[in-house]
């Protein structure tokens, strides 16, 4: 049994979908962090950076901060969506990096500077706007190669399309990145995926590509 703790945004929802995947027994705990949940001591005392997502195996009391490092977890543990053979797999935990380091901060800051404060800052707009457009790039020459990031469907996948699925917040037009845009379209259309997002709350219709 795992403690899922967390919030309906891109990085919660790598570890739901993830959760979905494997089809594990799971229980939510919905920490709203528009109302600072996340800094209620009790929260804290599992992720001392009061961040969501965390998780409690319950199978060992391990509690685990960082999406990353839960998805590597869970897929070594269970041994799936991580390839077995070395070398792809650390190519896997390469685009798992990316994400975790560039895709997903630079989309975050995108969305508060384009989405939620529009005007407020000319450069910041052009600066994350201009770096958001070039990691779409990245992602769609990558894609190109193939229908999955690294040979078949696996941990990097899953957290990157969250991300993609707020295209709009970050004014991206799937049209412009058509590799992009048929591997987002093709995870959506999975189970999994659609539980996975609305979790812990129905949040309405997931995107269009």
């Amino acid at each position: 049994m795992i403690d899922l703790y967390t919030w309906s945004t891109p990085n919660g929802r790598k570890v739901s979908i993830l959760l979905e995947e494997l089809g594990l027994d799971y229980r939510v705990h919905a920490i709203d962090i528009g109302s600072g949940a996340q800094k209620a001591p009790e929260f804290l005392r599992i992720n001392p950076n009061g961040r969501i997502p965390a998780i409690v195996d319950q199978d060992n009391g391990l509690a685990l901060m960082e999406s990353g490092a839960i998805l590597w977890y869970l897929a070594e543990k269970h041994g799936a969506f991580l390839p077995a053979q070395p070398e792809d797999r650390m190519r896997v935990m390469g685009w798992l990096m990316w994400q975790m380091g560039g895709f997903g901060p630079m989309l975050g800051q995108a969305h508060h500077f384009l989405h939620f404060n529009p005007g407020k800052s000319a450069y910041a707009e052009e600066r994350f706007g201009a770096e958001v457009q070039r990691l779409y790039g990245v992602l769609d020459a990558q894609l190109a190669q193939g229908p999955y990031l690294v040979g078949d469907y696996s941990i990097a996948d899953m957290a990157c399309w969250p991300w993609v699925a707020r295209h709009a917040w970050h004014g991206v037009d799937l049209a412009q990145y058509p590799h992009v845009r048929v591997w987002y379209q093709r995870l959506r259309e999975r189970d999994a995926v659609q539980r996975g997002y609305h979790v812990p709350i129905d949040a309405g219709e997931i995107p269009q590509g």
